[in-house]
């Protein structure tokens, strides 16, 4: 069965004459701007995703300064018979919040809740991020939503568009972004410390969770206690296993985006954010290709390479850059038996000494190469590396630019935009969504390797391709399809 039934359905009807209808696009959206609007003394809060990294998101909102009055996840862990492993951290949430309200399904929350909540973060599985997200702004609530933004690329635009159209305040869950080192990396890019920027390289030794599976796994009961349609919702029916959630679905097509969709939103951050034209014009890349290892129809590959070619913009050469993303152990496979990925040895995809020039390659996790030099950077060290010509010597170094975070704590850097200290927090939609939309062209390009994939993003579609519109702006299941 793949349907709801008749309660989320009226839950359904009543959210949409509650907060607005969800809808397909640009136009026909209804907003209710007024409760992001309102002074607030303590923002209220409803953390929808409470297990994994939600518990993170919301001790860490609950830290910067919000009252948490509602949680909601898939999983109750009130009434499941033991709570190990990943689970532990889904009672521990509800512990440290015993008078806040819980749900199953956001739908009724934002339905029931109404103007009692100000703000949401929302820490799902990435094929919830949309919908979550989109209704939570068109009812007035600031979102904070974890990364990547979305699951799809026309998500991510229809995200940027609401968050613009109804004023709330938005962060995406980049916790570094809020960090000054990177912000002064930033700053001294755009200053043209290392000159023009021609490449950009980016890598990581993700996936570490199942990829490469060729068929899901042996269907399981469903536990007592955990809501599968509700954690399935918009995309394409699997049958229960715990094998899938709560942690493997990022290594399935339908439910996450691989290792480029869950890291290269914190290891390409600093590449993407320093080539950010001043105007405020969306950077998209001009085309996209990719190599890759062990995809199938199910699941992304066990590691892939992936260029994308920006062209020419602002702090760019002349021919424009291109940015260069690696992930996954050169050497592994996807056993069945054991359901996990196995490497043979500890070497991970990673530019080749040309770029590294003798650093280490498990010690950084980007290079930013340009005309007079390379500045070597580590999202979680407070230090980077500059090899330089004698370009540097005279150079004028520039001021700071770009605001800091409060305590370099992006919850925080949320909490004052939505109090009025600032305007945005800077990892807001407007960067993110582009962003995102970036990212997932690559992992596009990995579900069609050894492709060069010419990208009109105006139109959002790639060129001569008309049957990659399907992973563009996919179909959503019964019960959760868009309303125009």
């Amino acid at each position: 069965m793949t349907d709801f039934d008749n309660h989320r359905r009226i839950s359904r009807r009543e959210f949409s004459k509650t907060a607005g209808a969800v809808t397909g696009a640009l136009a026909g959206f209804h907003f209710f701007p007024a409760l992001a609007e309102k002074k607030l003394e303590k923002p209220t809060l409803a953390g929808i995703g409470a297990g994994g990294k939600g518990t993170s998101d919301i001790s860490g909102a609950k830290r910067a300064g919000f009252e948490i009055v509602a949680l909601v996840d898939v999983i109750d862990a009130t009434k499941l018979s033991k709570l190990e492993g990943r689970l532990k951290k889904m009672g521990q949430t509800r512990q440290e919040n015993p008078d806040a309200r819980f749900f199953s399904d956001y739908r009724d929350m934002l339905a029931e809740m109404g103007d009692k909540v100000d703000a949401v973060t929302v820490s799902t599985p990435d094929h919830h991020h949309f919908h979550a997200s989109s209704m939570a702004m068109q009812a007035g609530k600031h979102v904070y939503c974890q990364k990547p933004l979305t699951h799809g690329i026309w998500e991510a635009r229809m995200l940027d568009q609401i968050a613009s159209q109804t004023g709330v305040k938005t962060q995406m869950g980049n916790q570094a972004h809020a960090n000054d080192h990177m912000r002064r990396c930033v700053e001294l890019i755009r200053a043209g410390v290392i000159g023009k920027v021609q490449e950009i390289h980016a890598w990581t030794n993700r996936p570490i969770w199942p990829q490469g599976f060729a068929a899901p796994p042996t269907e399981e009961p469903v536990p007592d206690g955990i809501d599968w349609q509700q954690w399935v919702g918009p995309a394409p029916w699997v049958d229960y296993s715990p094998r899938i959630a709560p942690f493997a679905w990022r290594g399935w097509w339908n439910y996450g985006t691989g290792a480029l969709g869950d890291m290269a939103c914190h290891i390409m951050d600093l590449g993407y954010w320093a080539m950010q034209p001043d105007s405020g014009q969306r950077l998209a890349p001009k085309s996209v290709i990719a190599q890759q290892q062990g995809a199938t129809d199910l699941s992304p590959p066990i590691n892939s390479v992936i260029t994308w070619d920006f062209g020419p913009s602002q702090y760019a050469a002349k021919d424009g850059f291109k940015f260069h993303w690696y992930d996954g152990y050169i050497d592994a496979h996807f056993d069945r038996e054991s359901w996990q990925l196995i490497k043979n040895g500890d070497e991970y995809n990673h530019p080749n000494e040309d770029v590294l020039e003798g650093m280490s390659f498990s010690q950084y996790g980007s290079v930013v190469i340009g005309e007079h030099g390379k500045l070597f950077f580590h999202r979680g060290k407070n230090n980077w590396v500059l090899k330089s010509s004698n370009h540097v010597d005279g150079f004028d170094w520039p001021d700071p630019s770009l605001p800091r975070a409060t305590d370099q704590d992006n919850y925080r850097e949320w909490l004052d935009a939505i109090e009025g200290k600032i305007d945005q927090g800077q990892s807001n939609f407007s960067l993110a969504g582009p962003m995102t939309e970036a990212i997932l062209l690559g992992v596009l390009a990995q579900r069609h390797p050894d492709t060069k994939l010419v990208w009109d993003a105006d139109a959002m579609e790639v060129k001569g391709r008309p049957d990659l519109k399907k992973h563009i702006q996919r179909e959503y299941r019964d019960g959760w399809k868009l309303i125009t």
